[in-house]
């Protein structure tokens, strides 16, 4: 009967070979997929040698999972790694595409990781140009935006203190906002009109475009004279600008609100800031695009073969595979530098973030660690989990075309106490 056993799972596994040679040797093609009358042979030929060992029992138990009655209606990607033996558990679907929704954060926060590095921040700069005396300042005030959508009340007001104490409480001249960090367009490649999504500018008060008039209350308020105007222009590079504060917040500050609250805004200011490493003056989103794409080819894998339109998931052009976000989270894993800043960052599995209210009892509880993602239609979930022998398993699990996020919820949660159980 043991070698009965064996020998089916031989044969299952030589049919998922091609796609551990696309995890293991990075080769992008040729790539076999698990079918439906495969996992009900598997079944139907495994049902009576009685119990299974690890990861036989796990490959069975999601085998049968995929042949829910409520997955017949609609379609699903799974990827199933062992980080730990460097092997692919289970597969199916993973080479089709789908839209990711904010599992699409993940490959984001890897590329910035990856790219910008794990001690890079994001900036907001006043400058002053002019004639300083006693308590007067005559000149210009440069703000310039560096895309921080943090940027609120504290930083505000600091920064308004700050001109107080440099400056002084009398201001004559411009008070210009640079926002030329980034192209013109508020709102990302393939949103819709009805997506309810914040405007892109790179000078952000709690997370509106009211940067300027909410730095003129404030000063206002802190009793600062000023007389000139406000406007947006562009800070010269002046040997004679005094740097008079600078807001900043680490990347893991954002990168924290951006993967355990699932905060789009985040992801889009990491995003622009990932096409910086353009070295141009002014980035737009296709030079973003560009950066994500290099990290793909870090994976080993092929940017022509998948879409990255945005860094949040919201828009409709995303298309990449759930076998390319197993391949990005097996990249972070082999980089502990990106790993021990992505880790963290996850929502926990019945602890806090997007899935502070999933999974609270069973052996998924407290291991998952996890991006999840929703959009009509999409619900999905990709990210990491320790299994019974201590493995460290990288899984994505996608479904697609579902008319209630709770069916994909009840799946995903299913499949995460499977590979932790």
């Amino acid at each position: 009967m043991i070698k009965r056993f064996f020998s089916i799972f031989i044969a299952f596994l030589a049919f998922a070979g091609n796609t551990f040679a696309q995890l293991k040797h990075n080769n992008p093609y040729n790539d076999y997929e698990t079918t439906a009358d495969t996992i009900e042979t598997l079944i139907d030929r495994i049902d009576s040698d009685g119990n299974l060992k690890w990861p036989q029992n796990l490959q069975y138990k999601l085998a049968k999972l995929i042949k829910s009655d409520y997955l017949q209606t609609s379609q699903i990607g799974i990827c199933v790694y062992d980080l730990d033996s460097d092997s692919l558990l289970f597969s199916v679907n993973s080479r089709q595409l789908f839209r990711p929704a904010s599992t699409e954060k993940v490959i984001t926060a890897v590329a910035a990781l990856s790219q910008l590095g794990s001690s890079y921040h994001f900036d907001t700069t006043l400058y002053g140009k002019g004639i300083h005396s006693g308590n007067s300042f005559n000149g210009d005030i440069y703000i310039v935006g560096g895309f921080d959508p943090a940027f609120g009340d504290v930083e505000l007001n600091s920064m308004v203190l700050a001109v107080q104490k440099t400056l002084g409480t009398k201001v004559k001249g411009r008070i210009i906002g640079d926002i030329t960090m980034k192209d013109t367009l508020y709102w990302g490649e393939g949103w819709c009109w009805d997506d309810n999504m914040p405007r892109l500018v790179p000078l952000l008060y709690n997370r509106k475009d009211n940067f300027l008039p909410s730095f003129k209350s404030k000063m206002r308020e802190k009793r600062i004279e000023f007389s000139g105007s406000f406007k947006y222009g562009t800070c010269p590079k002046d040997s004679s600008m005094i740097l008079v504060k600078r807001c900043s917040h680490s990347i893991d500050d954002i990168l924290t609100q951006m993967m355990k609250k699932s905060d789009n805004l985040y992801a889009e200011a990491m995003f622009y800031h990932l096409g910086k490493t353009s070295g141009k003056k002014q980035i737009s989103y296709k030079d973003s695009q560009k950066a994500i794409e290099h990290t793909i080819t870090l994976a080993g894998y092929n940017p022509k073969n998948y879409r990255i339109a945005d860094g949040s998931g919201v828009s409709l052009y995303n298309y990449v595979s759930p076998e390319l976000e197993v391949g990005i989270l097996r990249y972070a894993y082999q980089h502990t530098d990106i790993y021990q800043h992505l880790y963290p960052s996850l929502p926990i599995a019945g602890v806090d973030g997007t899935l502070a209210k999933r999974m609270q009892s069973g052996t998924a509880f407290k291991n998952v660690r996890a991006k999840t993602g929703t959009v009509t239609g999409i619900s999905s979930l990709a990210g990491f989990c320790t299994a019974k022998n201590g493995h460290l398993l990288a899984f994505c699990i996608i479904n697609q075309g579902i008319m209630k996020t709770f069916i994909g919820h009840r799946f995903q949660d299913s499949v995460c106490q499977i590979l932790t159980e």
